[in-house]
């Protein structure tokens, strides 16, 4: 407790060792002492008033006349001064920021999935619209290090050998969902890739030797029976969707994996790393993109589609691509500032957004019992998030 005292005229005698006296002027405006009310014109009986503050009371003599014996105590250093100060403003700042990461990650991921299948729908050829996304991210970014808007990562040999598994899942995972994309609803895509903590689970268990608690081996029924059940009750089925959003899971599973490898001690932000991603992607996936589909496939689909669609199709294109870039990165900046459990719940939410909006606005007709699978394989995503933390 502090207290304010003020004597009119009155002086205190400090004794700090017995042979030094000294006047000090006790005009004091704060002490570590009780509160003392109404000490004027009171006696007082020599008394020990603290023994735990660094600075006490040792004895008091006759107070009406104002002489105090002060003497140092030094505290104890073995019991560390327990101060607990919150920054309210620091927090709702920092809650603040990961909103905005969410919210922006979330729309730019819903307008990708839009322009994606508007340019699929018209120019089916998802290998190269996988490499057209990477290029761009690619060029993006080598111009952001060149003009230095963006500050270059510092790697090594080590560091592109260590990534080069990441980029190969990464690329394998990229054009397998591109390919499901082509070829059924948005809605159903993402269906089914919710799927990938069933992935996740399997794959650590079996090939990583990890094990897990019963609730999270509980939480795979929901997901897989969803996905089972939206699978079944789809309208427009086709099994190279089905199937290109199965290996997509695998894939970026795999993905996940190398990459905690790679980034443990690695001082690349998650932007940097991203991009170092998408260089190394753009060059294992442009051989095989020429060679699957091929500059003659794609110069008579480009001439059909601008025909059809005329000049906005350019434009859809042009967006596709960067969206894809910039909803990666900022999926990957999150990653600095929230945990894996918050990051993998955010991930759940933004496919409910793009099933939700991509429904709307391609008019997707659905089912009710589809509508419920879709649902119970979700639930059980948030439900693999909460039993895995």
């Amino acid at each position: 407790m502090i207290s304010s005292i003020k004597p009119a005229s009155s002086s205190f005698s400090s004794t700090v060792s017995p042979n030094v006296r000294r006047s000090i002027p006790t005009k004091l405006y704060f002490s570590p002492l009780p509160i003392i009310k109404n000490c004027h014109n009171q006696t007082f009986k020599t008394s020990n008033i603290s023994h735990q503050k660094p600075l006490h009371i040792s004895s008091i003599h006759n107070f009406s006349k104002r002489e105090v014996r002060v003497q140092a105590y030094e505290a104890d250093r073995s019991r560390p001064l327990d101060i607990n100060i919150e920054l309210p403003d620091e927090q709702s700042a920092q809650k603040l920021k990961i909103g905005v990461y969410f919210a922006t990650w979330w729309a730019l991921n819903v307008v990708f999935n839009i322009y994606n299948k508007k340019v699929l729908n018209a120019f089916p050829y998802p290998w190269l619209t996988s490499t057209l996304s990477l290029a761009c991210g690619s060029l993006m970014m080598l111009v952001s290090w060149a003009t230095r808007i963006a500050e270059a990562p510092k790697t090594d040999l080590d560091f592109w050998k260590t990534l080069f598994p990441v980029a190969v899942a990464h690329t394998i995972g990229h054009v397998a969902a591109t390919v499901s994309m082509s070829k059924v609803a948005v809605s159903f895509t993402h269906i089914i890739k919710s799927g990938e903590p069933a992935f996740s689970v399997l794959v650590s268990r079996f090939f990583l030797g990890e094990t897990f608690p019963l609730p999270v081996y509980l939480s795979l029924l929901p997901i897989i029976g969803g996905c089972a059940l939206a699978a079944v009750t789809e309208l427009n089925f086709n099994m190279i969707g089905f199937m290109g959003a199965m290996i997509s899971n695998l894939a970026f599973v795999f993905r996940n994996i190398f990459s905690k490898k790679g980034m443990k001690g690695n001082s690349v932000s998650g932007m940097n790393y991203y991009a170092c991603l998408s260089i190394m992607s753009l060059l294992i996936l442009t051989p095989f993109a020429i060679a699957v589909e091929g500059p003659k496939m794609w110069a008579a689909g480009w001439e059909n589609a601008v025909s059809q669609i005329g000049p906005n199709f350019v434009w859809w294109v042009v967006a596709q691509s960067v969206f894809y870039h910039l909803y990666n990165q900022v999926s990957y900046m999150s990653l600095d500032q929230i945990s894996p459990l918050t990051f993998s719940i955010g991930n759940t939410m933004k496919r409910i957004s793009v099933i939700v909006a991509s429904i709307i606005i391609f008019h997707t007709p659905i089912q009710p019992v589809n509508a419920l699978g879709a649902a119970i394989a979700v639930l059980g995503t948030f439900l693999y998030s909460q039993a895995k933390q």
